[in-house]
């Protein structure tokens, strides 16, 4: 995931000792609690945060570019880019097995051991495919699809490639006509997520809130415009993340009633990824959105703004019910860098212009901040992701010209 941290930017060892007593908790920018949330809040997580180090591919030395990672089937996922000394890119992409990576609780291994990372072969097929920065990427039985851009043309339009791993374990460039995800349309191709019923990507275009469905990444379909998903008399819509459920899928993001400042947190369900619902949960006279979903058990937990704080909403049998906040109200400049499921619960990185956070539920309902392994001050070309597998969850981020850095850690929850 791309992540563009500044001021004004909009948008994841073991646990020691036991959970707390059971105690409220904090309601969006504090107080009573959220009406439906759970009452478990956490001890602090304090993990030991492991560096990692990715292989350079192969190829003209450059600086590593890391934009987002994903874990599913067993193996970890990170993709992004390398640059050379005059700042051309050339996509990348690492893998390593799920299981090489949870060394014993107070294990002496060195730091960073445990992980097999291997550079994936990438092959493009068109001009621009050989310098795409991989963006995003999602995983479905142990494969990876991804999105890659690089501008170029006339008007130095962002040119979205599409990416698939085959059974050899190589990934190939899926070109596709450039109003498939680009055009007088345009505005932004987000996430990507893989499931049972095949991919889906979020985005965005004139018509406001779109998808991309396929069923095996070999060409992807743009969904806008149809009624629900795009923008009406109810408001201007905007997609911002995707998940799959058993169901189908899950898109999150807002929509923007006329005369309502700010917008509502707003979910789309899909059983197929071309027909969508629409519902809008309520935030009370709060304005909000949601940034990120992740599927965690039987619940999904979103996450994003509530008013001046950043917030939860939790899905589970019921329907969707107000979470809780990730700490004090930010002034409403923070945004979710980054969610991702462990075996114990979730982790969210926020990020806002007096610097970063992270935090851990168990549910959705009470969040204890997570000590970052290093100070991720906003900067306009800061990337932040995080994705769990078991009790690991990896933490990447690119700092520009400070370089990339990779991390692991263990978290409540896996074994060990």
């Amino acid at each position: 995931m791309r992540v563009l941290l500044g001021v004004a930017a909009g948008l994841a060892v073991l646990l020691a000792g036991c959970r707390s007593p059971e105690r409220a908790a904090p309601a969006p920018g504090g107080g009573a609690p959220a009406p439906g949330s759970s009452a478990p809040v956490p001890e602090p997580p304090r993990p030991d945060w492991r560096a990692l180090t990715l292989p350079t591919p192969p190829g003209a030395p450059g600086r590593l570019l890391l934009r987002d990672a994903a874990a599913c089937g067993g193996r970890w996922f990170v993709v992004g880019a390398v640059a050379d000394a005059a700042g051309v890119t050339r996509p990348a992409a690492w893998s390593s097995p799920v299981s090489a990576g949870s060394p014993p609780a107070a294990s002496a291994a060195p730091r960073g051991a445990g992980f097999a990372w291997s550079s994936l072969r990438l092959t493009p097929r068109t001009a621009y495919g050989a310098e795409n920065v991989l963006t995003a990427v999602g995983c479905r039985d142990g494969r990876l699809a991804a999105v890659g851009a690089k501008s170029g043309g006339v008007h130095g339009n962002p040119r979205i490639s599409t990416w698939r791993q085959l059974a050899d374990g190589s990934v190939v460039e899926v070109p596709a006509e450039f109003e498939v995800f680009g055009g007088p349309d345009a505005v932004n191709v987000g996430r990507i997520a893989g499931g049972p019923a095949g991919w889906v990507i979020a985005g965005n275009r004139g018509t406001g809130a779109a998808a991309w469905s396929s069923a095996d990444a070999r060409e992807f379909r743009l969904v806008s415009g149809v009624p629900e998903l795009a923008s009406d008399a109810a408001g201007r819509t905007w997609a911002a993340d995707v998940t799959a459920v058993a169901s189908g899928w899950v898109l999150v993001g807002s929509v923007r009633a006329p005369g309502r400042p700010g917008g509502d947190p707003a979910v789309w369900t899909s059983p197929d990824g071309l027909g969508w619902r629409r519902q809008v949960l309520p935030a009370g006279d709060a304005p909000g959105d949601l940034q990120r979903v992740v599927r965690a058990g039987e619940r999904l937990v979103g996450v994003g703004r509530r008013g001046d704080a950043l917030a939860a909403w939790v899905r589970d049998v019921a329907g969707w019910r107000p979470g809780g906040a990730l700490g004090p109200a930010t002034g409403g400049s923070g945004q979710v860098a980054g969610l991702a499921a462990v075996d114990g619960g979730v982790l969210a990185v926020a990020v806002a212009a007096a610097g970063s956070s992270a935090w851990f539920s168990v549910d959705g309902g009470g969040w204890a901040p997570v000590r970052l392994p290093a100070a991720l001050a906003a900067a306009p070309d800061r990337s932040v992701a995080v994705a769990g597998a078991g009790g690991e969850v990896l933490l990447l981020v690119d700092g520009g010209a400070e370089g990339a850095r990779l991390w692991s850690a263990r978290l409540p929850g896996g074994p060990g």
